[in-house]
This record gives C-alpha cells, structure tokens and sequence, in this order.
C-alpha cells in the first residue's frame, strides 16, 4: 500500500502543488455543497425542528402528492417555464450576435467604448436594478410616463399586469447580461487561427460569408456547452429579481417555483413541504440537463460529458 502511494505521489509530482492549492476549494464545496444534502430528507418526511431530522417521522412521498395536486403546481410551473424558456429565446442567441458585432469593429478605441458600455449594466446589483424599473416604469411618475405624455400617450401600468411580467424580467435581464455574456465568445473568436480568415479573403469571401463559414462554426462548441448548462437551470429562474418586481397585482404571472419554495418554507414554515418543491425542480433540472447534453452530442459531436 505504502509503495502505490510513493509511486502515485511519484507519477503526480508536478501537479501536486496546483492539487494543494484545490484542495481548499473542494472541502468547502464538500461542507458546503454536499454535506447538507442530508437534510434532503426532510422531503419525506414530517419534519419537526423539535424532533429533529433523523427523529422526526417519515411521509413518503406525501408532500410531493400535496404539490401536485395544489392549485399553484400549474401556475408555478407554466410560469416559471414561460419566463425560463423566453429568456433562453432572447436572452441566448444575442450575446453571440453582440460578440460578433464586437469582433468586426476595427477602430480600436471605438472598439472597446462598445465594449465597456455594454458590459457596465452587469455591475448593476439586482435590488438597484429592481428599484430602477419600478422608478422608470411607474405610470404616474416614471421617467417613461413622462416622456410619453409629452406625445400625449399615457403609459399602462406594466408591473401591475401579469400579462407583461415576463417581458419586463426577460428584456431588463438582457438589457443587464447580454454585454457580459458575450466575453466568453469573443474569447472564442479571438482563439480562431487568423489563416482562416486570410484563406477567406483571397477566396473573395465577403464579411458575411466569413462569418456564416468561419466564425459560427467555431463558436458551435462553446455555444452548445453554454446552451446544456443554460437548459439545466430552465426551471430555477432568478429568484430575487422574481421578488422584488413581484406585487399582489402581478402574482399570477410572477409567481415561480423559486418563490413559492421561499412563501411555503420561510414564510409559512413548511419545511418538509418546500423541501419536497424544491428537490421536485431539481431533479427535472438534472433530467433536462442529461437529456439536452445526449441531443447535444447526437447532434454536434459536442458535450458536458
């Protein structure tokens, strides 16, 4: 035992330095991560702080039947889909479309003007970015109901409109993300061998062309790794944003999985209910996630694993 152990630490003498230096990272991803996955049990279980999680009695899959058969399972859930998938409809292809734009300005100084000004909103934290649009889109005094009324047009309520929550969320989320989620592809742009191009130009290839033949195919992998991860999250929708801009008026079409947990759990005290929510949304997460990395690699040869 003692020789296989001198010879792996042998075999693995250059890496061990950068193994050191991980191992901070993965004990408190363990103690923070996974160790309190234990109290996942809870989910089917009568959970009583009193008793405690191991003495507390068990339900089955009690809460799970109460959630589906509740009145908020399909609210919660064509809700929370609706925002998730138009999110990934918008939200997705234009930050590949932005990093392109980018990568074909040539004026260097103008170049990385785009660059700092679409990248600034991301530094926006969600409360002030909350406070903002409740402030722009308030139909008595908003910056927006101003400027309409100048042209005689008076501005709906928005935020009180279940209809139109999901639009505010998704074109404020994009407004915010889309400069910062494009870095990524332009680093993958700047990673294709300039000979490509050269090849391209002397074929008489036009800057469409260049980019139809040369730069999305490149992109195809980083694209679909981003698009795997992004569809193994379709049904955890950012659950801050969701509640700040959420109000009486709005709820039914604000309320999602992620708030509902937050209600039921935190606010109700239903700790084996919530629990059994949100180990619900996880493991459809898992299920679209396994099945969207499968189509990936059926289809491009590229996945996760």
């Amino acid at each position: 035992m003692k020789k296989q152990f001198n010879r792996i630490l042998r075999k693995n003498k250059d890496t061990l330095a950068l193994y050191t230096l991980l191992l901070p990272s993965i004990v408190l991803l363990l103690l923070f991560a996974y160790v309190p996955m234990v109290g996942l049990v809870i989910a089917f279980k009568d959970y009583s702080p009193s008793l405690g999680i191991m003495n507390s009695p068990w339900a089955g899959f009690k809460y799970f039947i109460q959630f589906f058969q509740s009145f908020q399972f399909g609210t919660t859930i064509s809700n929370t889909l609706k925002i998730s998938i138009y999110s990934i409809l918008i939200g997705f292809p234009l930050p590949i479309i932005l990093a392109i734009i980018c990568n074909q300005i040539r004026v260097e100084k103008f170049k990385k003007f785009f660059q700092v000004t679409t990248y600034l909103p991301h530094f926006i934290s969600t409360m002030v970015m909350c406070g903002m649009l409740i402030l722009f889109l308030s139909p008595s005094s908003g910056l927006i109901a101003n400027i309409l009324k100048v042209v005689g047009i008076e501005l709906p309520s928005l935020l009180s409109t279940p209809k139109h929550f999901a639009g505010i969320y998704v074109w404020s989320d994009v407004w915010q993300h889309v400069g910062w989620d494009s870095i990524i592809y332009l680093a993958a742009l700047s990673a294709i061998d300039p000979t490509y191009y050269e090849a391209a130009t002397m074929d008489g290839a036009t800057r469409l062309q260049k980019i139809i033949h040369i730069d999305l195919p490149m992109l195809l992998p980083t694209t679909m790794i981003l698009l795997i991860l992004r569809a193994g999250s379709l049904l955890s929708v950012g659950f801050e944003k969701v509640l700040l801009l959420q109000n009486s008026l709005n709820q039914s079409g604000s309320e999602i999985i992620s708030t509902y947990v937050y209600k039921v759990g935190m606010v109700n005290f239903q700790y084996s209910y919530s629990t059994a929510i949100g180990l619900f949304n996880t493991v459809v997460n898992i299920i679209i996630l396994l099945f969207v990395n499968w189509l990936s690699r059926r289809i491009t040869k590229t996945g996760l694993f």
